[in-house]
């Protein structure tokens, strides 16, 4: 059994709780994973830790908690920026990052995968894709053959189409779609509901630029 902790007590924790523990009741013994506790600062424990209603505990902040050789890491942050800095640090000490994939992921064993990524269930990976470190794939979401991806990228019930190029730290809004070999850079935002159909350099927000209201007349 695999032994963890989560760095963060916020709503991506709570998700991820959530996750292990029906995880769990899908996989054998030697698959299962030990969920020893969170480690955030004291001054969040009010406002998220007791807000979730977490049972287990927080057992220390970055800083001071001693990481074990024997325990893995799950970094419960979705903001790219703040949670590249928390990586930074905890390389610094050392620590080995756990990969987490929901059971009922589908992905096929032509995949390449690096350290830290976390796929939330129902996700679809495509055959011969490519994903660096430290990506988040939340519910929903595909990502097609052939792709290549970077890291720090989250996908948020994104749709990424074949051979699409991604490079580092973008944001996907939800249901945002990428349409086949497109290529986007690094540190990218994409809103919600975008359909990318042309490649994007970098530091790029793509968004609509006016809102606009259907309003049915009846006859």
């Amino acid at each position: 059994m695999k032994k963890i902790v989560i760095i963060g007590t916020g709503a991506v924790a709570a998700e991820l709780t959530s996750y292990i523990e029906d995880n769990n009741k899908h996989t054998c013994s030697e698959s299962q994973i030990e969920l020893l506790g969170y480690i955030d600062y004291e001054y969040n424990i009010e406002k998220y830790w007791k807000k979730y209603q977490l049972q287990n505990p927080v057992l220390g902040d970055i800083d001071n908690y001693n990481f074990g050789s024997e325990i893995e890491v799950l970094i419960g942050i979705s903001d790219i920026k703040f949670r590249n800095e928390i990586i930074s640090k905890l390389e610094s000490k050392g620590v080995v990052f756990c990969q987490f994939i929901h059971h009922s992921v589908i992905i096929p064993k032509t995949i390449e995968l690096g350290k830290g990524n976390i796929i939330y269930p129902f996700c679809i990976i495509g055959p011969n894709t490519k994903m660096g470190d430290f990506n988040m794939v939340t519910s929903y979401s595909f990502i097609s053959h052939d792709c290549v991806i970077g890291n720090g990228n989250f996908f948020s019930t994104a749709g990424i189409a074949g051979r699409v190029s991604i490079g580092d730290d973008n944001f996907f809004g939800i249901r945002s779609t990428v349409i086949p070999h497109v290529t986007i850079g690094n540190q990218n935002l994409i809103q919600s509901g975008m359909v990318i159909d042309k490649s994007i350099k970098d530091e790029t927000t793509v968004f609509y630029r006016y809102k606009e209201s259907i309003i049915a007349i009846p006859k």
